[in-house]
């Protein structure tokens, strides 16, 4: 395919813990190609580096584009980001820390980079292109390893004047709960994060409670996995359930508080643990919701699924930095 001017296509980039996912996209956002690989390497800062041009390189090459044709990359990253400057500032689970993404990106491949956090561009695309498209007020929940939150107002993303907020996964919920990774005891990740429950759930199996959870994932925390959880729960394992149905009510407690304060008309919940178990989770959070938020904000409140799965973050992120180009912040 020649260089054209009149061409516009626009790269959706999800930097992940595990894996990594670049996604080109033409002017409308349909699909064009896409590439995967393992975030980590043993490499260290340098080496996820690498991954990432090697990637969107490999994307490029599929969508048979070469760089002059790319309009925009958007990133989502997970961690502490400086967006403005588009600095990783600190990533614990990729090992990477003041790593300036934006600048090696931007050398790389001669276009725009935007950085955003991942689940608000999760959120950004389920307003855009999923569960809540033309939602006035969204709010966007994606419990994991850790408990990740995004709100959509009005069509733009709610963020602080440099970084990221709505860490809904660090609201405090018990008074001397167990150490969190942010350094403080209680927050919302130690009991309803996907890490929090298969503690729980492992030592269940050790037990010798979760029979099925034994056979299938053993009692190592690295190893239970939303599906292994929601397979053993299917096989009979009462107090799997159990663990996953109390989680999913302490995430409903958290979420109705953001409610009495937000009031969106929508809570789009995502991530692998709603992926794996989506009747229990929605059943458990909408209930939790409605007794800790005040009737009038809940009347109208639907609580849904996220619909775009893998796609949500590269959709949403590609869709960021088209906005952000055609309307740069002041």
């Amino acid at each position: 395919m020649k260089s054209s001017s009149k061409n516009r296509y626009w790269l959706g980039f999800d930097l992940g813990g595990t894996k990594m996912m670049a996604t080109v996209f033409d002017r409308d956002f349909n699909i064009v190609a896409y590439r995967r690989k393992k975030t980590k390497d043993g490499k260290g800062s340098r080496g996820v580096l690498g991954r990432i041009v090697e990637t969107v390189e490999e994307a490029l090459q599929a969508a048979h584009l070469d760089h002059r044709q790319l309009s925009a990359i958007g990133i989502g990253c997970p961690g502490w980001l400086d967006l403005d400057r588009g600095v990783v500032l600190n990533a614990p689970n990729l090992g990477l820390r003041n790593v300036p993404l934006k600048k090696e990106l931007t050398k790389d491949f001669g276009c725009p980079v935007f950085m955003v956090n991942d689940v608000d561009a999760g959120t950004y695309g389920e307003y855009h292109f999923g569960a809540g498209k033309g939602v006035r007020c969204l709010l966007g929940v994606f419990p994991g390893t850790g408990i990740g939150g995004g709100l959509v107002y009005e069509g733009k993303l709610f963020r602080g004047r440099t970084g990221s907020c709505m860490e809904i996964g660090h609201i405090h919920m018990q008074p001397k709960g167990r150490l969190c990774g942010c350094g403080r005891r209680g927050c919302l990740e130690t009991v309803a994060s996907r890490l929090a429950i298969a503690a729980e759930a492992g030592a269940a199996a050790y037990r010798g409670e979760a029979p099925h959870l034994l056979e299938l994932a053993g009692t190592d925390v690295a190893g239970i996995r939303s599906g292994a959880l929601a397979s053993a729960i299917k096989a009979g394992d009462h107090v799997v359930e159990e663990i996953v149905a109390h989680s999913a009510r302490d995430l409903g407690i958290a979420i109705g508080s953001v409610v009495n304060l937000l009031a969106p008309d929508m809570v789009v919940l995502g991530g692998g643990l709603v992926e794996a178990m989506p009747g229990l989770y929605v059943q458990q959070v909408r209930a939790s919701i409605k007794k800790q938020a005040m009737r009038p904000y809940t009347k109208s409140l639907k609580v849904v699924v996220a619909k775009l799965g893998d796609d949500a973050v590269v959709m949403g992120a590609a869709a960021l930095a088209a906005e952000y180009k055609r309307n740069p912040r002041d």
